[in-house]
């Protein structure tokens, strides 16, 4: 690639872009001598000033790569923005995005809501929309997810933007500045955490670290979860939005606290003991005694959750995922969104996975793809009507035009007996983090995962992978939890310092209102797997109080 003619000034470690180069002439000089690459083209580039929206002064740069036409006549191309900061740390960060992807999120390098940017502390980000564009078809509610219709498509939001993109991508960055990159991360949650597992089983040299949350990793086995769902909560009344009222999972959350907050040596609100819990904790407690309809569970109900915490199964008993634990985030509007009910009107307030977990079920996950109808009703249906017996082995399934199953193109490979040799040989350092209340992906599901690899290395994964369970939290930092947690710095000093993690700081976030009226504003010790927070002595509301044991 062309190497741009920049100045540059190191001060302090970080590179400095002297005035000229900070000008915007020099930032939309990138769309110039990117003109003739037969690589990308580069679509804009401007120069931001830190009085910015974001804060602070660096190059945004726009761009599409390895653009095609689909078999389905769509047009293709993996698009993506750069943001390159006044001020470089040498580091760059590969921001992986969630969902269905087909949305260039801005490129900041945020690992959870409110804990900051990437891009603040002087990295370098790039994202993608993963080689889809999720508005450029017409078919409603369907439409994030039609990509699905072209398998290069697919393959490209399974792995291969990541591995198209990534090393243009830090060309780009060392081509700005003139010099090399000294640290290369991939940071990633949900369907973004996916990605980072993928890339390290598939890329295992072109990271230093991995940030991976929440991650889908089985991700076409999740999606059967969807249809399973659907089908127990329907069945109660009907109508999955009116299965349960929000005192009914408060109800659950609060029995589920009352039976095992205590495992943790005090009585704080924080299931910090999860596996014991499971042991403590009976559903059948809260089934309604007869002649008796309040503060309680029906029949139905019970016979539900239980159905929807054991995790999907055909006809022969034999699991298709994975179960799931009784946790206190049962009650928070984050669980209820996915699985139950959501605030949105055009989709007649049916949850995500009845929207956009149906697409993305009928038409990626399952060969060939089911074209489905974008209206709500349509989407809930093709779930209500989904078989576990012919429909779900579909997920394996591949034929001449569709040469690779979803779980080949979806999942890291080998992720049933993990070993990750050579991420380990290559020095790789892999952060995982997973709330035990997740909706959508079963922290049981990583859990295996973690313990699979830890046998597979001796009882020594630790040494280059940490896993963290975060209690009480859904997918993402909404209810009674404490997510203000820094997991990126614990990352960089583990990388770049050789300081392997252990227990990490984690708070209440200041602006989530809820977690603060329930707990206030107390610290715990995030404690890496299998270790568990428990009180020792001292100031209840102190992380210092507690060890890790």
């Amino acid at each position: 690639m062309k190497l741009l003619s920049i100045n540059i000034l190191l001060v302090s470690g970080a590179v400095l872009l002297s005035a000229p180069v900070a000008a915007e002439s020099q930032c939309e000089a990138l769309s110039e001598a990117y003109s003739t690459s037969a690589d990308m083209r580069i679509t804009a580039s401007e120069a931001l000033p830190r009085e910015s929206e974001w804060g602070i002064a660096h190059c945004h740069v726009q761009g599409v790569t390895h653009e095609h036409t689909g078999i389905d006549g769509q047009e293709y191309g993996i698009r993506f923005e750069l943001r390159l900061p006044e001020e470089w740390n040498h580091g760059f960060i590969h921001q992986f995005n969630g969902g269905t992807d087909g949305e260039v999120v801005p490129a900041t390098g945020e690992v959870l809501p409110g804990t900051g940017s990437a891009l603040a502390r002087g990295f370098a980000v790039v994202s993608s929309d993963a080689g889809h564009d999720s508005y450029a078809q017409d078919a409603g509610l369907a439409s994030g997810a039609r990509f699905g219709l072209d398998p290069q498509a697919r393959q490209d939001y399974g792995y291969a933007a990541v591995a198209k993109l990534h090393p243009l991508a830090v060309s780009l960055v060392e081509d700005f500045y003139a010099t090399e990159v000294r640290y290369t991360y991939g940071v990633g949650r949900s369907n973004g955490g996916r990605h980072a597992m993928v890339a390290a089983a598939r890329m295992p040299d072109a990271f230093d670290g991995l940030l991976v949350g929440y991650p889908g990793l089985n991700l076409p086995k999740a999606a059967l979860q969807h249809a399973w769902d659907i089908q127990a909560f329907t069945a109660i009344e009907g109508d999955v939005r009116r299965a349960f009222s929000r005192d009914d999972l408060a109800l659950v959350a609060n029995a589920v606290r009352q039976s095992c907050d205590h495992l943790d040596g005090v009585e704080d609100g924080i299931v910090a003991d999860i596996d014991a819990c499971q042991e403590y904790f009976d559903i059948e407690q809260l089934r309604c005694e007869a002649g008796h309809t309040q503060a309680c569970l029906s029949s139905a109900q019970v016979a539900a959750l239980k159905a929807v915490h054991g995790g999907p199964h055909n006809s022969q008993g034999v699991p298709l995922y994975s179960d799931w634990p009784w946790d206190t985030g049962i009650a928070s509007q984050n669980w209820r969104m996915w699985k139950l009910e959501s605030p949105i009107d055009d989709w007649d307030n049916r949850p995500i996975i009845g929207v956009m977990g149906a697409s993305a079920l009928a038409q990626v996950f399952t060969t060939p793809p089911t074209e489905v109808a974008g209206d709500p009703a349509s989407l809930e249906e093709y779930l209500l009507t989904f078989d576990f017996d012919s429909d779900a082995p579909r997920i394996y399934a591949s034929n001449d035009t569709f040469s690779e199953s979803a779980m080949a193109f979806m999942t890291p490979p080998g992720v049933d007996d993990p070993e990750m040799v050579e991420f380990k040989a290559a020095g790789g350092r892999m952060l995982v983090f997973h709330g035990n209340s997740d909706p959508v992906f079963s922290v049981n599901d990583t859990t295996r995962w973690y313990r699979q690899l830890d046998h597979n290395h001796d009882g020594r994964a630790d040494e280059f992978v940490r896993f963290y369970r975060v209690p009480g939290m859904p997918h993402g930092v909404d209810g009674v939890v404490t997510a203000d947690i820094d997991f990126l710095s614990a990352l960089t000093a583990w990388v770049e310092e050789g300081e392997r993690p252990d227990a990490i700081l984690a708070g209440v976030q200041p602006d989530n209102q809820e977690a603060l009226d329930a707990l206030g504003d107390i610290s715990r010790p995030l404690c890496p797997y299998p270790r568990v927070a428990r009180y020792h002595d001292g100031d209840k509301s102190s992380a210092d109080s507690f060890v890790c044991e």
